[in-house]
């Protein structure tokens, strides 16, 4: 069945420009030649000439890995590991008698850590493909064999298919436009998706397939399509048709691009010409990188200096086994060490042979010493990061009700990078604001209308310290029962209010017929097109959020559209002089619609009583220099509004109108008609310089104020981030004025900045153009956007560094092809804002990566859209905002969250925590595995370098696994140096992880003394205590069983007692972990030595017998351990009182001590927070 068509509105005929009309061009010449070779088969998907370029089918993935790759490419992730790649070699060597332990107590773990990091990124990559799988399976009707429309799968489609796409639905691939359900064959399409900007875009299909508008017009029809090769250029589209032996150009005005949406159209027909990642979205995309956190890239570097410590101590330890070993005969040939047996040995251990025992000795010790290598590092790290997630996607305070969204991390690899984030690179549209327009106030013959404050005006009343009341400031949601409108009802678009002229009180104004009129030039000033709900509603379906808004507004304020045919447009308006409603009909002549180069839009209207009006509106500088001499009265009381409302973030537009004579509106026809008669490449200048003639002379009416509504806490989060030394940069496809609008809106920019704008729309680059010398252009070009940098450069020392950057689209490409990244970064680096407009998504890519790689420092990307895909994966952490427009940023992200004032939480309170707790909890493994490996070589020294290890097998494997885990593991999940409430209250002390203070080489390197340190005290005090006295009760003196059991429980109570000091906030759970892995190693004791000696060996009932009863073993341990912390407890007093940290003030200024501390910590505060 055929679906309705519309046949009230041939709409091409409303506009005047060439937004419809394709014309042969330079590029046209250039079809069939590189770059302009692919040749598509209409509805013949299966002609061989098709099938012969084995064009992609239409299967998108976004995974990282396959199902071939996933073991090669995992095992690859994992032995980028320098620890784990040394592990591998020592469980490989462990098998050779060179081992001092089991080969199983070295490859079992290795084996785990591994395994339990690929499960996890399995995990995590098979979400990533579910969400392909409901994206390939998303249907569309396609054209078959049975001459019919069926179901398909988007994944099923192939290049050539006959496509329908039905309204509201997104278009499954690049697509030539052939029909649509209006008769003239336009259709309407929103590309936010795309390019971030929300205002519909007006598509129209090619004059000859335009009137196919029936499922069974496309029974014989076959036709081929030249044109470009796959690129990334979203906005330019270079084809030619080929049809009944006839050829037609086409353009982008024909392309419908994957992932926009259609609107305000019942239906398209089109066939499909890119698939998969030949779609330019696609083609904007990046490969999923694979990234790793900073703090694990330095661990790298850690353990290369661990391992070279490594390879010294078994340097130092087989040159000394080598001198002991040669020297074993004396002059006389006699053995010294004759005890030992040297003449019975193996080559381990040969007086004749010094030289090679060293060297096997060497590798001996390289496995020996491995432990000074924590290999439960990582596999611990891993499974804390799973814990931080479910932290992040649990936390209440980042659910969004409305939307049921709450925050999804999608990795676990960044938690705590989100804690070092230098700059944050944020689109605009569905980012930072709602994607809606609101009507708040006008300005009309002088007189302002419209009470309350804007988002802006709020957060400058909040900076000067002046009162708020509550119902000053704009909502949608607001009750107005007074208005007109039901008590609570909202309406979307509309947010004003003003007892004046609400109600029909407008009437009792003194200009009356001046407002009259200016809401006339609101109903009737658009394209938008009414329609009517089931609710018997009248609806408005427009190109823009901002014309639906204006259209609304007029409704609501008593000139309600209410109906719209090709030659009239219908009001039912309040007349002032009778105080009725009545409907007064006009005659729509002419519409010359807005563009970006005329920033205005006018219609032309005969109204009832048979007066011609043209009705205005537009940019104040572009209208205010088209006024008429004798409309000055209140232009400048007008303009100041229009400043007044510019500098509260509203978008405005100046309204005015003139009456035509017949005469002159019929000398203008003859020639406007000409002029879009016209074929050839001048036709748009004609019309416009046609338009301009007309549009003189005009009389003020006022001005409109909308308000791009910001979303909810988006002006505050950003003053917090930025007071937590975070840079702020904006990256979006919309217009610069719409931009810096926003900009304004929610902070970035503000009034005392100094605006440096780099763009390359000037007059004289402009006319260069129209030459049409692309050399010249692009080398004027470079030049423009040089000598812009060195004057921005310039004023930028002369304001002290308060100056916000904006540039353009066009002077972008040229920045980052033109070998001008350098300046341009000294220069964006060192303004307070920057923003980047008309940015394309491999821009936003680009300049992600420039900002990544030029500064060095942590970049965090946040979008909403598939346009900011590309930007998200390149940057160091990809946010994603969910539910807004669609779910493509949130699929290719790192984290996802509903609104943008949650990255507030997520960074100043998730991110300080997670990059606090990742830096301690690697400083303390290698704090305490070098406190244990070090104890290894002090014993080895003491034994001769005779490779003896000092304990049991099992009492080695066992120490990273049992009685040191989980402490630092509950240390990583549950620590906290400050309140989530102090942490937002305080952002200042995000500034530790930007400057990478708690995992800095001073500290890191403190940490490894300090474990050296404790292995020299607890080894030279327990060998030097207890080797020339009784230990037992019976008398017997220490032996080799009974001192590795003292000197091992000396260095499981330090570590865990370290642990207790090194923790800031206290749970059960830390008391639990803490205590109970030092109880548990005296149960292992118990169990392990009451195993028979074949198996528990040295530990045989060494406890009962021997340790437990012998109070020198309980008293020797205390002192131990007391001597061990004293250094970091007089280290840690020192730095809090004279060298205090940030967390360190606010902690002791939590915890209240005496008044005239508090008095100096509440000083100290105010320096940190300037």
């Amino acid at each position: 069945m055929a679906s309705p068509r519309k046949k009230v509105i041939r709409f091409s005929r409303l506009y005047s420009f060439s937004c419809f009309r394709s014309s042969f061009g330079d590029e046209h010449s250039q079809i069939g030649l590189k770059g302009y070779s692919r040749v598509v088969y209409c509805n013949d998907p299966d002609n061989p000439e098709q099938i012969l370029p084995r064009y992609p089918s239409n299967y998108v993935s976004t995974t990282k890995y396959t199902a071939i790759n996933f073991i090669p490419k995992s095992l690859f992730e994992q032995f980028r590991r320098v620890a784990n790649i040394y592990f591998l070699v020592v469980a490989c060597v462990s098998y050779s008698p060179l081992a001092p332990y089991s080969a199983y107590s070295v490859l079992l773990p290795l084996m785990l850590v591994i395994g339990a990091t690929i499960v996890k990124e399995a995990i995590e990559d098979w979400r990533r493909r579910k969400q392909d799988i409901e994206a390939n399976n998303r249907k569309v009707e396609v054209y078959d064999r049975n001459h019919g429309f069926q179901i398909a799968r988007w994944k099923k489609l192939r290049v050539g298919d006959l496509v329908k796409v039905h309204k509201d639905e997104h278009f499954p691939a690049d697509m030539l436009l052939l029909s649509s359900s209006y008769e003239d064959g336009i259709c309407y399409v929103e590309t936010t998706n795309l390019d971030g900007e929300t205002n519909l875009k007006v598509k129209h299909a090619l004059d000859v397939t335009s009137n196919m508008h029936e499922d069974d017009s496309f029974k014989h029809f076959k036709a081929v399509i030249k044109c470009e090769d796959p690129n990334e250029d979203l906005y330019s589209f270079v084809g030619t048709f080929y049809h009944d032996g006839q050829q037609y150009p086409v353009s982008l005005q024909q392309f419908l691009l994957r992932d926009s949406k259609l609107r305000n159209t019942e239906y398209v027909y089109g066939v499909v010409v890119f698939t998969d990642h030949d779609t330019k979205v696609m083609q904007n995309a990046i490969e999923p990188p694979s990234k790793r956190s900073k703090i694990e890239r330095k661990m790298d570097k850690i353990v290369y200096v661990l391992f070279s410590l490594l390879v010294l101590v078994s340097l130092i330890g087989s040159f000394f086994f080598g001198i002991m070993t040669e020297n074993d005969i004396d002059d006389d040939g006699e053995l010294r060490r004759w005890y030992l047996r040297p003449d019975q040995t193996t080559a381990f251990y040969d007086p004749n042979r010094s030289a090679l025992a060293a060297f096997l000795h060497f590798l001996t010790a390289l496995m020996l010493y491995g432990y000074l290598i924590p290999i439960s590092l990582y596999v611990s790290i891993e499974l804390v990061k799973v814990l931080q997630v479910i932290f992040i996607n649990q936390d209440i305070d980042m659910y969004h009700e409305e939307t049921d969204g709450p925050a999804t991390a999608k990795t676990s690899n960044l938690n705590e990078e989100l804690g070092l984030v230098d700059t944050i690179l944020s689109d605009k549209t569905g980012t930072l604001t709602c994607n809606s327009m609101e009507f708040v106030k006008c300005s009309i013959a002088g007189v302002a209308y419209g009470s309350g404050l804007t988002e802006v005006e709020r957060v400058l009343a909040k900076r000067r310290g002046d009162a708020l009341d509550d119902s000053e400031v704009t909502s949608s949601t607001s009750i107005q029962s007074d208005d007109g409108m039901a008590p609570g009802k909202s309406v979307k678009g509309f947010n004003f209010h003003d007892d004046r002229i609400m109600n029909g009180q407008w009437v009792n104004e003194p200009r009356a017929d001046m407002i009259q009129k200016f809401f006339r030039v609101l109903a009737l000033c658009h394209t938008a097109i009414p329609e009517v709900n089931e609710e018997k509603e009248i609806l408005y379906e427009a190109e823009s959020p901002d014309e639906a808004a204006f259209v609304i507004s007029a409704r609501e304020l008593g000139f309600e559209m209410y109906e719209r045919t090709q030659s009239h447009i219908s009001l039912r308006e309040l007349d002032h002089e009778s105080n009725q409603k009545i409907d007064r009909p006009y005659e729509l002549l002419h519409v010359l619609e807005f563009s970006s180069n005329r920033r205005r839009m006018s219609v032309i209207v005969r109204n009832v009583e048979n007066q011609l009006l043209l009705l205005s509106k537009g940019s104040d500088g572009v209208m205010l220099e088209r006024l008429s001499e004798n409309s000055q009265d209140f232009v400048a009381v007008t303009m100041d509004h229009v400043k007044r409302y510019a500098e509260a973030g509203l978008r405005t537009l100046v309204l005015a109108y003139r009456e035509l004579s017949k005469e002159e509106f019929s000398l203008w026809e003859k020639e406007f008609l000409n002029a879009k008669a016209t074929i050839g490449i001048d036709r748009d200048a004609l019309i416009e310089a046609a338009a301009d003639k007309i549009e003189r002379d005009l009389i003020l009416l006022g001005a409109t104020a909308v308000e791009d509504k910001l979303q909810k806490g988006v002006p505050e989060c950003i003053e917090k981030l930025e007071k937590a030394g975070i840079k702020i940069w904006v990256i979006t496809g919309d217009k610069m004025e719409t931009a810096i609008n926003i900009g304004y809106a929610c902070s970035l920019l503000r009034e005392d900045m100094e605006q440096i704008v780099i763009t390359l729309e000037s007059p004289e680059m402009t006319e260069l153009e129209k030459k049409g010398d692309k050399e010249a252009v692009a080398k004027a070009s470079r030049e423009s956007i040089a000598n812009q940098i060195r004057r921005g450069t310039r004023l930028l020392s002369s304001s002290g560094g308060r100056s916000a950057l904006i540039i353009d689209g066009k002077s972008l490409t040229f920045v980052l092809s033109q070998n001008l990244e350098d300046p341009f970064l000294h220069l964006a680096i060192n303004c307070a804002s920057v923003i980047c407009c008309r940015s394309t998504p491999k821009q936003k890519a680009l300049v992600t990566r420039l900002v990544k790689k030029g500064t060095g420092r942590t970049t965090l990307a946040i979008g909403d859209g598939a346009n900011d895909v590309g930007m998200i994966q390149e940057a160091d952490i990809g946010v994603g905002i969910s539910g807004v427009e669609g779910m493509q940023a949130a699929m290719s992200s790192d984290f996802a969250i509903a609104q943008f004032r949650y990255l507030e939480r997520l960074l100043l309170v998730h991110g300080h925590w997670c990059y606090r707790r990742i830096s301690m909890m690697v400083c303390y493994f290698f704090y305490k595995n070098i406190a244990f490996g070090f104890t290894l070589f002090w014993f080895e020294a003491y034994a001769s370098f005779s490779g003896q290890p000092a304990y049991n097998d099992w009492y080695m494997s066992c120490y990273n696994v049992f009685f040191t885990s989980l402490p630092v593991i509950a240390l990583g999940v549950f620590d906290q140096d400050v309140s989530p409430r102090l942490c937002l209250k305080n952002p200042e002390l995000y500034k530790e992880g930007i400057q990478d203070i708690l995992f800095s080489w001073p500290r890191i390197l403190g940490w490894i003394l300090n474990g050296i340190i404790c292995s020299v005290v607890v080894f030279f005090f327990t060998t030097s205590s207890a080797v020339h006295q009784a230990f037992r009760g019976d008398g017997q003196v220490l032996d080799f069983e009974m001192l590795g059991v003292y000197m091992y429980s000396c260095v499981v109570w330090t570590v865990n007692c370290q642990m207790a000091l090194s923790i800031n906030y206290f749970t059960w759970m830390q008391h639990l972990v803490i205590w109970g892995s030092i109880a548990v190693w005296y149960a292992f004791l118990l169990i392990y030595g009451a195993f028979p000696p074949l198996f528990s060996t040295t530990a045989y009932q060494v406890f009962i017998e021997a340790c437990g009863p012998s109070p020198f073993f309980w008293l020797g341990t205390l002192l131990v351990v007391v001597s061990c912390l004293l250094p970091y407890l007089l280290y840690r007093t020192v730095q809090t009182w004279f060298f205090p940290m940030p967390h360190d003030i606010i902690q002791l200024w939590q915890r209240g001590t005496s008044d005239d501390r508090n008095g100096k910590l509440r000083e100290k505060d105010t320096l940190l927070c300037k």
